[in-house]
């Protein structure tokens, strides 16, 4: 997939708030800090696209964008520790979750995984949320560029390990890096498969 274009549309809150749309739809979401605005830029190739902080909790909205006129790239609220009072985090995990189950073009979740850390309690019972809710997901591991190939092969058959223990089998995965741009391809071919999936079933 060859990206022409990229389009911020609209910053919701709330499901109820989120555009209007049929268009197919692809979330990314991760815990906070796991490097998600760098890799929406570099998938979408227009850096400025998502906001970049260094501040853990940036993304406070579910924000949606217009990728080749064609589908939505949805950037939501990040899962974890952030430095904002607790009765917000929940509200954005609350509305986060409302939009994953409940909005019906919502083709695939990625989400996101810091390949430098090892396996983490809450990436763990998200993906067994999405599993248990029937969510198609798949998962993403980040900053690549930051570990050793023996150190990033430990952390994916640590977390391997740790969701075999309830899984049957495991998920998709893509091995990532903004820095170098490792796994676009991968990634884009991933959403344009399923995107002809979606329009052959028309």
């Amino acid at each position: 997939m060859i990206i022409h274009s990229a389009t911020f549309v609209k910053s919701s809150e709330t499901l109820k708030q989120c555009p209007a749309s049929v268009l197919a739809e692809f979330g990314f979401i991760g815990r906070s800090n796991v490097g998600k605005s760098s890799l929406i830029n570099m998938l979408t190739g227009w850096s400025r696209l998502a906001k970049i902080s260094v501040n853990p909790g940036k993304t406070r909205t579910i924000n949606h964008f217009l990728i080749n006129e064609k589908w939505h790239l949805v950037d939501l609220p990040g899962y974890g520790y952030a430095k904002v009072p607790i009765r917000l985090r929940e509200k954005w995990e609350h509305n986060t979750r409302e939009y994953i189950m409940k909005r019906d073009n919502l083709v695939c979740l990625f989400v996101l995984l810091d390949s430098r850390l090892k396996p983490q309690r809450s990436d763990i019972s998200f993906m067994e949320y999405l599993g248990i809710n029937q969510v198609p997901f798949v998962r993403v591991f980040t900053k690549s560029d930051k570990v050793g190939p023996d150190a990033l092969k430990d952390s994916v058959n640590r977390y391997n390990a740790e969701m075999l223990k309830k899984w049957e089998s495991l998920p998709v995965t893509f091995i990532t890096s903004s820095k170098n741009k490792e796994g676009r391809d991968k990634i884009l071919s991933f959403i344009q498969e399923n995107l002809n999936k979606l329009s052959n079933r028309v």
